[in-house]
């Protein structure tokens, strides 16, 4: 497996210091945060997106994917949201990133299967672009669809190769899911996986990895186990919590974890 980090953890950060924390700490690849906030977004012209591209040839870093913020199965037209995502997948296209993260997004007003039906609709409709210039679309376990039992009632109904899974194991853990559970239903379908660790239920400030209850050696075991070789990708909520210590005096001993934790499984 290859690691890899996300700039949520990064704020901000001007895109050399990001690819120059991935050298200097061993990782192979940067998940980008793709937000107007940040440093690489939709809004970048053809030349801005080559600079991009050039600069992560040069540090010899792999661009793993976009995180986007499109809700697929939230209420409303469909129109916008599809555009949201065609939009994103012309940035990864440009960028040579093959993931792109949408979210579920789901009003607690709306019934699952009208949930679940919105959802699939829209990625059906999406995944034929992704198709054309080949990139997949990720839908992230994550807030109305937390678990992979729930993912699953999406991507089955999409069934499409474009369309897929990424499993962030803080919210299938917090869904009540053992890992072995989380990764037979987003096996056929998973895209990368998001590691990270949280004191408890109650208080899912970022942590070092190994240092919280999330079941980080259970989920890299079960993907050892099963012969899984692709990206597990560190997401620190920095963004999201101010108060948490900064993610660059974390990475090299995050990188020791996950391989201690790789070698122990193997």
């Amino acid at each position: 497996m290859k690691l890899a980090f996300s700039t949520l953890g990064v704020p901000g950060l001007p895109l050399p210091d990001v690819l120059r924390l991935a050298t200097t700490h061993g990782y192979h690849g940067v998940e980008l945060r793709t937000h107007p906030e940040e440093p690489v977004h939709t809004g970048l012209d053809a030349a801005q997106r080559a600079d991009v591209v050039g600069e992560f040839k040069a540090a010899g870093i792999e661009l793993l994917g976009l995180a986007g913020y499109a809700r697929v199965a939230a209420p409303g037209d469909d129109e916008p949201v599809i555009e949201e995502i065609r939009t994103l997948l012309d940035l990864a296209h440009d960028l040579g990133a093959g993931f792109v993260r949408v979210f579920p997004g789901a009003d607690p007003e709306q019934s699952r299967q009208e949930a679940d039906a919105t959802a699939a609709r829209r990625l059906g409709t999406a995944a034929e672009y992704a198709a054309d210039i080949g990139v997949r679309i990720l839908l992230e376990t994550h807030d109305s669809h937390r678990t992979g039992a729930d993912a699953i009632r999406v991507l089955g109904l999409v069934g499409h190769r474009h369309v897929g899974s990424l499993w962030d194991v803080m919210h299938t853990w917090l869904g009540g899911e053992q890992p072995s559970e989380s990764y037979a239903a987003l096996a056929p379908y998973l895209g990368y996986v998001q590691v990270k660790d949280i004191a408890s239920a109650d208080d899912t400030t970022p942590l070092p990895l190994g240092a919280g209850v999330l079941p980080l050696a259970e989920c890299v075991e079960v993907l050892s186990r099963h012969g899984w070789d692709g990206w597990l990708c560190w997401e620190y909520e920095k963004r999201w919590y101010e108060e948490a210590a900064p993610l660059d005096g974390l990475l090299a001993a995050g990188r020791e974890h996950l391989s201690r934790l790789l070698n122990e499984s193997a």
